[in-house]
């Protein structure tokens, strides 16, 4: 979070990590952030509004590029 202004910068060497070395299905990063979705929503509950959900998905959805940079 604190590296908000440039997170696919902050975030290159990880891709570059999973992409060259560990060989991770980039999906997996986008079923990375739908869990994490589900299990705020279940923790959360009636406070997980429709505003959260919008929010964190397009966070997620920056980070989850971010860390697929390196695969295209």
């Amino acid at each position: 979070m604190k590296n908000m202004d440039n997170i696919k910068a902050a975030y290159t060497e990880l891709s570059t990590l999973h992409s060259e070395k560990l060989h991770v299905d980039p999906d997996n990063f986008r079923l990375l952030s739908d869990c994490l979705a589900i299990v705020l929503a279940a923790r959360m509950g009636k406070n997980f509004t429709a505003e959260i959900q919008a929010t964190i998905q397009k966070f997620m959805s920056v980070v989850v590029s971010a860390l697929g940079r390196q695969y295209h």
